[in-house]
């Protein structure tokens, strides 16, 4: 679907608190039918596939199908494909055209513990769910944890390859999500502000806000992932049981107010300045939306901070 900026900017200014309301019930009633069909077919498999490009919102998606289930009596466990990662080896690790270590590449995660882990979790068996530390690239089996599935519960996968051959591959009787802020917003019939510069804004702040890159970083960053979601994740998003839009059409206005002055920090001389303009160009045309209306528990704070998840 599609959003229209006049509808976007008229609902702001009638009722700014009303439009937010609204905005976030909807997408809470996105997740009460994916975990509908989570329930549907417990009875197939107790694992769950979460899959989604960079900025999709799918930690927060999976912490509210988590909660959403728990109200229904069925116990979850999220965890993040990222602590499947393997130990960086030089010699085998997977690379780009130009030579570069490829990390958008789903051979970067292991896969064959991976296949393991689904098979004897859904045998009732128990686990250890590795951790894996970013800080020294390399995996600490020393700080996993148990995990094992009683009866109603599931476990929630979520990462980028989710729904990758590699991955579900081997498991097509898991239950596969994939999540993604599809909704571009419209302005006269011409897309005014594209779902994935929703993508971008969300990961360039949530980059410099929480992890020390600034702006310039994640856009030198930006093509490089977009290659990796269209040979590794696009593909397979039609395996999914349940499709989820992760925009909300109050976000463009809440995030202008941190994006805008990132964008105007970028050197004039940055390669992707012509895109800049039009992204500023673009922010220009909402109007603006104080960030303190936006709820605790907002998909947005995965972003922007101040919510009521905890992210690891």
């Amino acid at each position: 679907m599609a959003y229209q900026l006049q509808e976007i900017n008229a609902r702001i200014l009638a009722d700014a608190p009303g439009f937010l309301r609204e905005c976030d019930e909807t997408y809470h009633q996105r997740v009460v039918d994916a975990s509908d069909k989570i329930m549907e077919r417990m009875d197939a498999s107790p694992i769950v596939l979460l899959s989604g490009p960079s900025g999709s919102g799918k930690t927060t998606t999976a912490l509210k199908i988590e909660e959403e289930l728990e109200r229904r009596g069925i116990n979850s466990h999220t965890v993040s494909l990222d602590n499947y990662f393997k130990t960086r080896d030089p010699a085998t690790a997977p690379r780009t055209a130009d030579g570069e270590y490829d990390l958008e590449s789903p051979l970067c995660l292991d896969m064959d513990l991976l296949d393991e882990t689904f098979t004897r979790l859904s045998r009732g068996e128990e686990v250890i769910i590795p951790h894996f530390e970013f800080s020294r690239q390399m995996r600490n089996d020393e700080r996993g944890r148990p995990l094992k599935l009683e009866k109603n519960e599931v476990a929630i996968f979520e990462g980028i390859h989710a729904l990758g051959p590699g991955i579900a591959g081997p498991h097509p009787e898991a239950t596969r999500l994939y999540i993604s802020a599809r909704s571009n917003i419209m302005d006269a019939g011409n897309v005014k502000f594209k779902g994935t510069w929703m993508r971008l804004t969300r990961r360039a702040v949530r980059d410099y806000s929480f992890r020390g890159s600034d702006i310039a970083y994640t856009l030198s960053q930006w093509a490089n992932v977009r290659r990796g979601e269209k040979l590794y994740i696009s593909p397979y998003k039609n395996t999914a049981h349940v499709m989820v839009d992760s925009s909300l059409p109050y976000e463009v206005s809440v995030m202008k107010n941190y994006a805008l002055p990132l964008l105007k920090a970028v050197p004039e001389e940055n390669q992707r300045r012509s895109e800049l303009l039009e992204l500023m160009a673009a922010f220009d045309a909402f109007e603006p939306i104080d960030p303190d209306l936006v709820a605790k528990n907002s998909l947005l704070r995965e972003f922007i901070g101040g919510g009521s998840y905890r992210y690891k």
